[in-house]
């Protein structure tokens, strides 16, 4: 039962967070899936990583493979995360404090809100084009550790909506449990690639310590301009650290 029980959760966080097609006959629990988040990560990124070798076997070049990875891994989201940081954008360009929140609410799209997409996209397609090796690894740890960024965002600022469509990420988290379980994951895709590549353990290392600090500066960026999150703003979290992330993976260690 307890395996059954984090299996429909597990299942539920893939249904949430992607556009994988879930059977109806799963009876899904959303109820703590913001746990699962760097696991969903992981696997969108280790999905788009074989992708992209199977695009590199058919010679195709390497900026374009870039680009179409990009728009894979928003169509793979389904815009979620991308959305949520264009919401985020339009809210914070509002001088009013006591606006943002109903800005961001607003589905009507903004200059900002636009703006930061194309800067986003950009970002991510200019840094992945200048990562020439171990692209599945780096596309799965960055995806990992952006919503790991996520989970602790949501483990330590408050909420700052009564209701919202991300008010249920927090209620169900179990702290520390919850968070140190993504972790965990992500440490483990980490161990596998030292495991796998021993000579180059200190700049693996280097760049998960990194990237964990990037998934939460940016967090904490947010709390700091808004007094906290709202759902827009774990999309934001999301979408940031990946591309700082991949732009962190294009300077050499050594």
């Amino acid at each position: 039962m307890f395996l059954l029980n984090n299996f429909n959760s597990l299942l539920a966080a893939l249904a949430f967070y992607t556009c994988c097609p879930i059977p109806t006959n799963f009876q899904l629990d959303f109820t703590r899936i913001a746990r699962w988040a760097p696991v969903i990560g992981l696997l969108v990124g280790g999905g788009l990583g074989l992708v992209d070798l199977g695009l590199d076997w058919l010679q195709m070049p390497i900026l374009t493979r870039s680009g179409a990875i990009v728009i894979l891994w928003i169509w793979w989201t389904g815009g979620l995360h991308l959305d949520g940081a264009m919401d985020t954008a339009d809210g914070l360009a509002v001088q009013d404090p006591e606006r943002r929140l109903t800005v961001m609410t607003d589905s009507v799209t903004g200059a900002f809100g636009a703006m930061v997409a194309v800067v986003i996209i950009v970002l991510k397609t200019c840094a992945l084009a200048e990562i020439t090796a171990d692209r599945i690894w780096i596309l799965s740890l960055v995806a990992g550790w952006s919503r790991w960024g996520q989970v602790l965002a949501i483990s330590l600022y408050p909420y700052l909506k009564p209701q919202g469509k991300g008010a249920f990420h927090r209620q169900g988290l179990r702290l520390p449990q919850d968070l140190l379980l993504g972790l965990g994951f992500v440490f483990a895709v980490t161990g596998c690639q030292v495991y796998l590549q021993p000579a180059n353990w200190l700049e693996i290392g280097l760049r998960s310590v990194a990237s964990a600090v990037i998934g939460a500066s940016v967090g904490y960026y947010f709390h700091h301009k808004l007094g906290g999150h709202t759902g827009d703003t774990y999309g934001a979290v999301v979408e940031w650290t990946e591309a700082f992330t991949l732009c962190l993976f294009t300077i050499p260690v050594s």
